[in-house]
């Protein structure tokens, strides 16, 4: 199946419209090996998309659980693609995201789940998120 297919579907399952800059962002999405913030798409978009679209693209996907974000180290919100588990009830990202110090990209470690752990009584988890700092693989090997 080709992406524009799997993506128009994907759009289709969760009750929205299949509009060229919501395929747009997800084509973007699925070619990156790390999250991207809105100032990263608004650039690689042009002027195809204004910045209140992209704002309405990002939130809808977040909000139905085919995105997920994370900040990295200068506090800007970066997205990713969910995986196929997550829904606009429950997200099923519970992965280690990692901030490298040097090229700044920020990377979902999938394969590295967060541990499960309790909260004292009283309090309950809305979101969960574990951010790791250092140098990225990439990164690693330029300097070897």
């Amino acid at each position: 199946m080709k992406n524009t297919e799997r993506f128009e579907n994907l759009l289709i399952k969760n009750g929205l419209k299949r509009t060229g800059p919501r395929l747009q962002v997800l084509d973007i999405l699925s070619k990156r090996d790390s999250a991207v913030s809105q100032p990263y798409l608004e650039q690689v978009m042009g002027k195809i998309v204004d910045r209140v679209t992209l704002y309405r693209v990002l939130k809808a996907f977040e909000e139905k659980g085919i995105i997920h974000k994370v900040l990295d180290n200068h506090g800007t919100a970066n997205y990713a693609i969910c995986s196929d588990g997550c829904s606009a009830h429950q997200h099923h990202d519970e992965h280690v995201h990692f901030n490298c110090n040097n090229c700044q990209k920020v990377y979902c470690l999938d394969s590295v789940k967060i541990p499960a752990f309790s909260v004292p009584k009283g309090f309950s988890v809305a979101q969960l998120n574990l951010i790791a700092t250092g140098i990225c693989k990439v990164c690693s090997e330029k300097t070897n």
